[in-house]
């Protein structure tokens, strides 16, 4: 523990990266976009940080760990000025950044799928995200219909993003050692600029569906609608969540829309 003067804390979902060519890979997966700023997510004791700051971008870490900002603050001085403690999840991004940026890190565990409805929230100034999540979440972004791992998150980042599985780390690659594996993602904007349905509805029908994922979507979505409204007969209603494309998800959307509440 010499190596981490500052304490994981569980509370936080903390488990501090030691190998450093993971972490020079994982600082690596951004270099197709150069020329944008950088917002490392958690950078703990900075050693993805340090790769970042190799590649001479315009780099800004947000930490919410008051130990972990004071040792950033001693150990990497080219930051000053660029180290926010604060809660990212609750950051404003526009007003902090002017146009686009990537969004990097070692995610903590504990968050990481609110991470990714974050970056959601702000897809149209984030044209890249990349960093590591447990392997079982990062399984669920790169599902394909049809899988157990397909579900809210899988359908909703990839109406929006290009989601590539880049490599699997070992339990030994952290301090303290995490419970499971983890993986490496990375997201890249796609070519859809809208979708073919209102936005609002198509995540609630995506949430609701997938809430109950094992009844058909007749059976699911009846809460979206007034008691007694009678359910078109279509198909697309006799199958379970798993199973609808996103260009299902938004035909079945376009569907429920002059029933909904």
């Amino acid at each position: 523990m010499t190596m981490f003067p500052v304490k994981a804390k569980k509370s936080l979902g903390q488990h501090f990266l030691k190998d450093k060519e993971i972490a020079r890979r994982i600082a690596a997966t951004l270099d197709d976009v150069a020329g944008l700023p950088i917002l490392e997510v958690g950078p703990g004791t900075g050693m993805l940080t340090q790769f970042l700051l190799e590649k001479e971008r315009d780099l800004t870490v947000v930490e919410i760990d008051h130990e972990s900002v004071a040792y950033l603050d001693r150990h990497f001085p080219q930051l000053e000025g660029k180290i926010l403690q604060q809660d990212f999840l609750r950051m404003d991004l526009p007003s902090y950044f002017d146009g686009n940026l990537c969004i990097i890190g070692n995610y903590p565990y504990n968050i990481s799928s609110q991470i990714f409805f974050k970056v959601l929230d702000n897809k149209y100034i984030i044209p890249c995200c990349a960093g590591m999540i447990q392997k079982e979440v990062a399984e669920r972004l790169v599902a394909a219909p049809g899988k157990k791992t397909y579900g809210i998150l899988s359908v909703l980042l990839q109406a929006w993003y290009d989601v590539e599985y880049l490599f699997t780390v070992d339990e030994q690659a952290f301090v303290p050692p995490p419970k499971v594996k983890s993986a490496v993602v990375r997201l890249t904007r796609n070519k859809r600029r809208r979708l073919a349905c209102d936005e609002k509805l198509f995540k609630k029908v995506v949430k609701t569906g997938f809430n109950q994922r094992r009844k058909m979507l007749r059976n699911s979505i009846k809460s979206l609608l007034p008691d007694e409204t009678p359910l078109p007969d279509d198909p697309l209603l006799t199958k379970r969540p798993e199973q609808l494309s996103i260009e299902q998800f938004e035909e079945l959307t376009n569907l429920l829309e002059p029933l909904v509440i």
